[in-house]
């Protein structure tokens, strides 16, 4: 094969000579058994930042209402708001429920598993707020407990919700009740425990993430205007 460099000026358009240098396999091994091993040994600090940043700050001042965010069916959510009521941080629970789209009453099943919960949870009265489940359905959620909020007077509210996803809770509940003069305070429950360890755990975490970008980005500067009331 004829040597490139010894060719006319006029190829230098069509072809040209160059040199590249290749890692080895044993680079790209070792760097990637590096990377894992660091994640391993500093998994405390990263893990813990990574919780911090899904996760709103907690506030134990007194409200008029506990509002559990009962969007995937956490007993321990019932469980910790019996326990903010016995302290006497509110006496009022508020509890939204999956909306019939026909008849917008609470649907039957959804209806029975939050009272079976709050069975459970021992937990004293609480008030079935019936919301309609449509995308964004956080955002679209908060506005239906808004009107019955507003309808009840209530000035401030406990946002009682999974840890690693309240601070979207508290961006979206800000965003809503907050632009009506409602004061949000916030409870996060750890939900779920040493996510690190199975890969479902870490597919959760990563969702919650993204949807805390696309609420905060997106779903709240520009799709979260005041609705009528």
């Amino acid at each position: 094969m004829r040597d490139p460099s010894s060719l006319p000026r006029w190829t230098r358009h069509f072809v040209y000579r160059s040199e590249r240098l290749r890692t080895t396999w044993r680079f790209r091994v070792g760097l990637v058994a590096l990377l894992l091993i660091s994640m391993w040994l500093t998994e405390d600090w990263w893990s813990v930042a990574i919780e911090r940043s899904l996760a709103c700050e907690a506030n134990g001042a007194p409200s008029d209402a506990i509002l559990i965010e009962n969007f995937a069916n956490e007993y321990l959510l019932f469980e910790r708001a019996t326990m903010l009521q016995r302290t006497g941080l509110a006496d009022r629970v508020i509890v939204p429920v999956k909306a019939d789209k026909n008849t917008l009453e609470p649907d039957p099943v959804a209806l029975g598993t939050a009272k079976l919960m709050a069975e459970i949870a021992r937990l004293e009265a609480m008030e079935i707020v019936p919301v309609l489940e449509v995308e964004p359905i956080s955002l679209n959620a908060a506005r239906d407990i808004l009107r019955f909020v507003q309808s009840q007077r209530i000035r401030s509210v406990t946002v009682v919700s999974p840890n690693l996803r309240s601070r979207r809770s508290a961006l979206v509940y800000e965003a809503t009740l907050g632009r009506a003069g409602i004061t949000i305070l916030c409870d996060p429950v750890p939900t779920q425990r040493a996510w690190t360890l199975t890969w479902h755990g870490i597919e959760s975490v990563a969702e919650q993430w993204l949807k805390l970008q696309y609420y905060r980005l997106y779903v709240v500067p520009f799709a979260s205007a005041p609705s009528s009331t």
